[in-house]
């Protein structure tokens, strides 16, 4: 098992709890992103800087990882590919997406975009705090106690 993470929009205190975690179950954490994201020093945490441009990194983690894998990111599409090949996703509030609401969620995010290109102004998502924080670690925590060999 590996933990993939899309980083260039990873909140930073979800990047320490992965750092954590991947230390303590001693399984590979690799942070993509298209510039030089910060990480300790550890062997089982590393980065990929991929070229800039449109969907770069997600077609990187679409293409490295596999159904062994765990995969952190809020974006809906990117979640959605990975979990067509089997792999583990979640988003950084700690919502676990899965075959049966990932459908939904592109249709919610589809629609949500329509409505921006028409002049809507829909808000954006809520801030995060420390109940989001606690919901990543607790949910990262079940997943890696069921797949950690």
């Amino acid at each position: 098992m590996r933990i993939w993470v899309d980083a260039d929009a990873c909140p930073n205190v979800i990047k320490t709890i992965l750092f954590r975690a991947a230390e303590r179950v001693k399984i590979p954490c690799i942070l993509v992103a298209n510039q030089a994201i910060s990480i300790p020093p550890s062997k089982w945490v590393e980065r990929k800087v991929v070229s800039s441009g449109f969907d770069v990194a997600d077609n990187y983690i679409v293409e490295h990882a596999t159904s062994a894998d765990l995969v952190v990111t809020a974006d809906i599409p990117l979640a959605s590919e990975v979990i067509d090949k089997g792999a583990l996703a979640i988003n950084p509030r700690g919502e676990l997406y899965t075959r049966e609401n990932i459908k939904q969620r592109l249709a919610m995010r589809d629609f949500m975009e329509q409505m921006r290109s028409t002049g809507e102004h829909t808000g954006g998502p809520a801030t995060f705090n420390q109940q989001d924080r606690m919901a990543f670690a607790n949910t990262l925590d079940k997943l890696l106690a069921q797949r950690a060999p």
